[in-house]
């Protein structure tokens, strides 16, 4: 073990691996916000944290079963000459769960929207807690899976997960406040997993889906949302600035 601390290689991947499993979950804190969103106020709280536990202690029991998990690469059985795996059955149900609860959630944010504007949470904390599981094990796959490509010792791997959860529960409450106080975002949000839940559908029928072009498209609709945020926080300065420029462009 102190070999291991004393190792600065084995830093720079506790490192790595650690900003790789804090960008994989993103998409879980936003599905987890989501949901945690339909519950009263007083639970929502510990439902995010029992969430994101869930998903940390999830990851590390699939870390402990690394030969199980090298087993889901083998091809269970054919269809139409294409071998279909574990990993692809799990990709192509989890992908198929997000597009049906995305789509369920929209569904219900605009009708809710029409005919209830309170507001009022529908859901309970056993369901929402099943539904977080279920996603979790599509998520938790993908993270260690990438966390067995890039560091071999097991005790690093447990520690970059257990430090990126940590950072992940301490952003989830601000980033569910953040979505709550911002219906267009949790549409786009919802949007983002719908592609999500498209590229795990595709990833899961061996179809290579370049995920640098999706994570840019999001990352460019993400920016243009917060600029039409802020401007609707300052809309008497916008309208000061576009009669300023009407009036340089009359000169």
């Amino acid at each position: 073990m102190l070999d291991l601390l004393a190792n600065p290689e084995v830093w720079i991947a506790f490192l790595t691996l650690t900003m790789l499993e804090i960008v994989l979950g993103i998409d879980n804190i936003v599905f987890i916000s989501i949901l945690t969103g339909r519950l009263p106020p007083h639970q929502q709280a510990p439902a995010r944290y029992l969430g994101l536990g869930l998903a940390m202690f999830m990851r590390i029991g699939l870390l402990a079963s690394l030969a199980w998990i090298m087993s889901l690469s083998a091809d269970l059985f054919e269809i139409l000459g294409h071998g279909v795996s574990g990993r692809d059955i799990i990709l192509i149900g989890g992908g198929g769960f997000l597009l049906a609860k995305s789509t369920r959630e929209m569904h219900n944010a605009l009708e809710h929207q029409e005919s209830d504007p309170t507001g009022a949470p529908v859901a309970t904390f056993a369901g929402v807690l099943v539904q977080i599981g279920l996603i979790d094990i599509v998520f938790s796959l993908d993270s260690v899976i990438t966390a067995v490509g890039l560091v071999d010792e097991l005790p690093v791997m447990i520690a970059a997960i257990v430090v990126a959860v940590l950072v992940m529960m301490a952003a989830a409450g601000p980033v569910s406040r953040f979505i709550d106080d911002h219906p267009t975002l949790k549409m786009l949000a919802l949007s983002f997993l719908l592609v999500i839940g498209l590229m795990l559908v595709a990833e899961g029928f061996n179809v290579e889906v370049p995920k640098g072009y999706v994570y840019f498209a999001m990352g460019f609709s993400l920016l243009v949302e917060l600029l039409n945020i802020r401007t609707r926080r300052n809309p008497v300065k916008l309208r000061k600035t576009q009669l300023s420029d009407l009036m340089q462009l009359a000169d």
